[in-house]
Order: structure tokens, then C-alpha cells, then sequence
């Protein structure tokens, strides 16, 4: 019986260890400039097989091999982060209200929607729970989560996942700094820039003579003659470009449903890889990993 738990406990010790290099492997991909792997970030997990953001979902694309998922965080009223993208718990729960209506405890009586509506077994997990689940096997992104930017170090602390996670937001770098500057150099941060849109170039300059993000989350609705510059000047910075094919508005019409939906793959993820992309968020990560994949972007 000793033998079998002493065998028991060195396998479960080199799957760790397997899956600890994993994650290393992807820290340092991503610091990579010379690499030509494209990073899959899927968009709240893999939520057109699981409810969004759940544990299910980041199941899904761990077992898939997606790099990064995106999740989004909320307060209950007691303090405990969750995972949650809206205001309300109305869309993906069986619920109604705000997150910081109920206590941990009452929150997780609730059971999240899958992308049907339809209610499934899944309770709303925590930002505690997702770390754990994720550690040392898939990097992850938190998008809605700025208000929350110590509390959320703190946790990565506590889980031992500092240099696994990806805390971004849209504001400038002053603000960032003043309001969570003993932190900010402590992460992974990245800015969200909305490349046609007045001040882009700014936000950009700022960010890149203070601290040099490994990457850039890039926005844009149109192509105006400051999108490719601004890329241009990202790249040659060294500083990486993410961009989303997630819904139109975002990258110019090059969006998933059109690469997927309409069979123009090429028009979509190949022109956003042609704008320099190394890593890009969608709601197709299983499509998106076949065609990095068949294009050599990705192991």
C-alpha cells in the first residue's frame, strides 16, 4: 500500500512538473521577439462549449492547447473575487442582481447559463479557483478587472501565479501609475489602445518610455492611415501587438465569424497576422489553433 501511494504521489509530482514547464515555456514565448509561435487568447474560455467564464470552459482549452484564456472579475459583498463579464449576474446565471447583492456563499448558489441560456450545473467560480485550475498549465488574461488591481496581485501571490497572468486596462499610463503604481511593476501589464481614436500615438509614448509593455492590445473600426503607423511603431518599439478577431468593431471587419462562418480565414486571421499580430483573442480558438497551426505560427 506505501509503495502504491510513494508511486502514487511521484507521478502526480512529474505532471506538475510537466505542466509547470508548460506555463515557463509560454512566459517565455511570450518575452520572446524573435519568436514566430502565435499566441490563442480565447475569449472567456471556451464558451461555445461551456458557459463563459467557468471552469469547464478553461478546462476545455487547457485540453485543447489555447495559450491564454480571458477572464473578467467582479465583487460579492463580502469581498471575494469572482468571475463574472456583466454588471448583473442576469444573462449567465439563474439569477438576478448584482454580484454585490449576494456574499460568497449566497453567490454560489447560483448556476451559470451556457451560450444557449439554458442553465447548466456550473456554479460562478472564484478568481481563487481559476488560478489554481490554470496554474502552470495556460496563461491568463484578466480584461475586466482594473478596479480590483491589488486585490487581484494578492491573489497571484497567494497562488503562486504572479508570472502567469496578464492584468490589462484602457487607461493611460499616469493613471495606472499614480493609482496602483507600487504593483504595476510587479505584473504582467498591458495597455489597451484604440489606435483610431485621438491620442492613441500618446497613450502609446507614454507606455513605452515608462515601462515598455510586453505587449499592446490594439483596437480599431477602420483602417485610418494611423492604424498601420501605430503598428508599425509598436513593433519596431519592442513591444508586441495583440489583436482581437472577436466581433467586427475591433479590427476593421476582421472578425471570426466572417473567417469561420464565411470561409475567409485568409482575409481574416491571415491580414491580422500581416499586421504583425503575435497574439490574438478569439471565440473560435479551436478553428484559430487548425490554421496557425497549418500556417507554422504555432506548435
Amino acid at each position: 500500500m506505501l509503495r502504491f501511494i510513494y508511486s502514487f504521489l511521484f507521478t502526480l509530482l512529474a505532471f506538475t512538473l510537466t505542466a509547470q514547464e508548460r506555463a515557463d515555456a509560454l512566459v517565455k514565448d511570450l518575452r520572446d521577439l524573435d519568436s514566430q509561435n502565435v499566441f490563442v487568447v480565447a475569449h472567456r474560455g471556451d464558451w461555445r462549449n461551456a458557459p463563459e467564464n467557468s471552469l469547464q470552459a478553461f478546462k476545455n482549452c487547457i485540453e485543447m492547447g489555447a495559450d491564454m484564456i480571458e477572464i473578467d472579475l467582479k465583487k460579492t459583498k463580502d469581498n471575494h473575487l469572482i468571475l463574472m463579464h456583466d454588471e448583473t449576474i442576469d444573462r449567465t446565471t439563474d439569477g438576478k442582481g448584482k454580484p454585490s447583492d449576494y456574499t460568497l456563499e449566497e453567490i454560489r448558489k447560483f448556476h451559470l447559463k451556457n451560450g444557449m441560456g439554458r442553465t447548466t450545473f456550473h456554479p460562478i467560480p472564484t478568481l481563487e479557483e481559476a488560478l489554481l485550475l490554470c496554474k502552470g498549465k495556460i496563461l491568463i488574461n484578466i480584461d475586466k478587472g482594473y478596479d480590483y488591481f491589488q486585490d487581484v496581485y494578492d491573489m497571484l501571490v497567494k497562488t503562486g501565479t504572479v508570472d502567469q497572468v496578464v492584468i490589462k486596462s484602457g487607461y493611460p499610463y499616469q493613471k495606472v501609475k499614480d493609482e496602483n503604481g507600487e504593483v504595476l511593476n510587479k505584473v504582467i501589464y498591458m495597455p489597451i489602445v484604440s489606435l483610431d481614436q485621438e491620442g492613441a500615438e500618446k497613450i502609446i509614448d507614454d507606455y513605452l518610455t515608462h515601462i515598455k509593455p510586453v505587449a499592446f492590445e490594439c483596437c480599431f473600426s477602420q483602417v485610418t492611415p494611423e492604424v498601420p503607423r501605430l503598428l508599425k511603431k509598436i513593433a519596431d518599439s519592442g513591444s508586441k501587438i495583440w489583436i482581437n478577431s472577436l466581433w467586427a468593431s475591433l479590427n476593421a471587419g476582421h472578425d471570426d465569424d466572417r473567417a469561420v462562418d464565411l470561409g475567409e480565414k485568409d482575409e481574416v486571421w491571415g491580414w491580422i497576422l500581416e499586421q504583425g499580430a503575435s497574439l490574438i483573442q478569439t471565440d473560435r480558438p479551436v478553428e484559430l489553433l487548425e490554421y496557425l497551426k497549418e500556417k507554422g505560427r504555432h506548435d
